[in-house]
């Protein structure tokens, strides 16, 4: 799990954490209020930035 103070990578990193934990992309993006295209992206660059949430 990731750690910050920063409200934007908290959020992000928490749906990404939702979508592990639930096992399902569709369900935590419905419950986070965003798009899977936008998962997709925030995914797409935080493997690209090597993190692993």
């Amino acid at each position: 799990m990731l750690h910050t103070n920063n409200p934007i990578i908290k959020h992000k990193a928490g749906l990404l954490n939702l979508a592990e934990e639930l096992g399902n992309v569709s369900k935590a993006c419905k419950v986070m209020g965003v798009s899977r295209d936008t998962f997709i992206a925030i995914r797409s660059l935080s493997n690209k930035a090597g993190l692993m949430l």
